[in-house]
């Protein structure tokens, strides 16, 4: 974990953002004195921890729309273990909330039935986020991922059923791809709600791997005066970590020089 930092801060990094799964296999397997050496090793190396994401992809049995009402209420009091490990890992941190899989309609649920379970069981955690200063965030996955929540329009119809100061959005220019819209004009329009922006590309590999029109997304969050972070998020690990790191951030601030002109 030391030599990750320690990359991400040599090669131009301010921040992580962390796959909790990575850390153990479920929350409460971190121990108190655990967290706080993770939560030193990022202070030391001059990083702030951002936040987690990818939450559920252990324990296998997770599901947080099943119409079987212990699974989940226990799916949800595991989010809310995941709320303080990201609090414990670092201040303000945000939650981002993609896993497909464990979200979806299942057990005969419609994608609407679906959605109004995932609803209440985001509202149910939100009070215990504010508290620990952690902000929720409704990810939109495109219809190839997952059956509930396709669009921005659709996330931002979960904040605002929710109405909680706690619970936002994130804008993600891999999972857009169902937008109809300009990306930069569905970014704009849900620009309020909007705590937090991932980059890749639309296929999933690191930003300048493909031809997505990062400068249009810069300039707009330049204009908006956008304050959050800006973090990367790949699927193709094949290159290397380290690899993709640089030539990602390198690629990027090209690209934000750009937006400036």
């Amino acid at each position: 974990f030391g030599d990750v930092c320690r990359t991400l801060r040599r090669v131009g990094y301010e921040g992580i953002e962390i796959a909790p799964f990575t850390l153990a296999p479920e929350p409460g397997a971190v121990s108190v004195s655990q967290r706080a050496e993770y939560r030193r090793i990022i202070a030391d190396e001059g990083l702030v921890c951002v936040g987690l994401h990818w939450l559920l992809v252990t324990p296998k049995t997770i599901h947080v729309t099943t119409p079987d009402t212990t699974l989940r209420t226990e799916s949800w009091a595991y989010v809310r273990d995941l709320v303080d490990l990201c609090a414990d890992l670092g201040d303000n941190g945000v939650m981002v909330f993609g896993s497909p899989k464990q979200r979806s309609s299942t057990g005969g649920l419609t994608p609407t039935e679906a959605t109004r379970n995932f609803i209440d069981g985001m509202a149910s955690i939100a009070d215990h986020a504010q508290a620990r200063s952690v902000t929720l965030l409704m990810e939109a996955l495109p219809k190839s991922q997952s059956d509930i929540v396709t669009t921005l329009e659709a996330a931002a119809g979960v904040v605002e059923a929710i109405h909680h100061p706690a619970v936002r959005t994130m804008f993600d220019t891999h999972n857009a791809e169902d937008e109809t819209a300009p990306h930069a004009e569905v970014l704009e329009h849900y620009f309020p709600l909007i705590r937090h922006v991932h980059v890749n590309e639309m296929d999933g590999r690191h930003p300048g791997t493909g031809d997505y029109d990062f400068v249009s997304i810069f300039r707009t969050l330049k204009r908006l005066k956008y304050k959050g972070w800006v973090s990367l998020e790949a699927f193709d690990f094949k290159p290397g970590g380290e690899v993709i790191a640089t030539e990602t951030i390198n690629y990027l601030k090209r690209r934000e020089m750009e937006a400036d002109q």
